[in-house]
């Protein structure tokens, strides 16, 4: 009989089981700026839960044409002009990226549903995103649980929404993983007792980390 560390594993969504979608994907499109000066301006503190705009479009209490109305006024303000266009997107020219999946991501989240391990999806997103990412995998069939910021109107790092994911999956927090991108994220998790993995742009580290912890070497 194999043991393991955690019984449960939750994912982020951009960054993580996808190649981008994480702050540094829109922060490249301003390569004359320092990139934490546009991050705070664009997506706000990731160490906290406001009421800027990225916070406020992540909990669904604005649209994100709303939100980037408030945002391009303030990186105008500031002098901040983007001089590397947005990627095209597949469906619409509002996407400001072309999500991809993460395939060494998706092979380790496949191996987990064959041995039978409960996993999860936690994510801060924007219900017009849904549409560009929704279609690249069988979300619903793979996945125990999904839990977008948008629908339940709270957004990481918020312990509430760590505390729904895992009451939907019937996890405890020791014995189970988290794998984000933003540092401040998994802290939050770290906080609430969970084993929080920190995914680089490099995700391999990641990925053999969160193998190990649930001994799918």
């Amino acid at each position: 009989m194999t043991s393991r560390a955690v019984d449960t594993v939750i994912f982020d969504l951009g960054g993580v089981i996808m190649k981008n979608g994480g702050p540094r994907d829109f922060t490249r499109r301003y390569p004359d700026h320092d990139p934490a000066v546009v991050a705070e301006i664009v997506m706000g503190p990731h160490h906290l839960d406001t009421d800027h705009q990225w916070h406020r479009v992540e909990r669904g209490e604005i649209t994100f044409a709303e939100c980037r109305a408030i945002t391009k006024e303030k990186l105008d303000a500031a002098g901040i002009v983007a001089t590397v266009p947005p990627e095209p997107a597949p469906t619409t020219s509002n996407s400001p990226f072309t999500f991809q999946l993460n395939d060494n991501m998706v092979a380790f989240i496949h191996d987990l549903k064959s041995a039978g391990i409960p996993i999860g999806i936690l994510t801060n997103n924007v219900l017009e995103f849904r549409e560009w990412w929704w279609p690249l995998m069988d979300f619903a069939s793979v996945f125990d649980t999904i839990v977008d910021s948008h629908e339940v109107g709270m957004r990481k790092p918020n312990p509430a929404i760590y505390e729904l994911t895992m009451a939907r999956l019937k996890a405890t927090a020791t014995r189970t993983a988290f794998l984000d991108d933003l540092e401040a994220n998994v802290h939050a998790a770290n906080a609430l007792g969970m084993h929080g993995v920190h995914v680089e742009e490099d995700s391999s580290g990641a990925i053999a980390k969160a193998r190990a912890l649930t001994n799918l070497l």
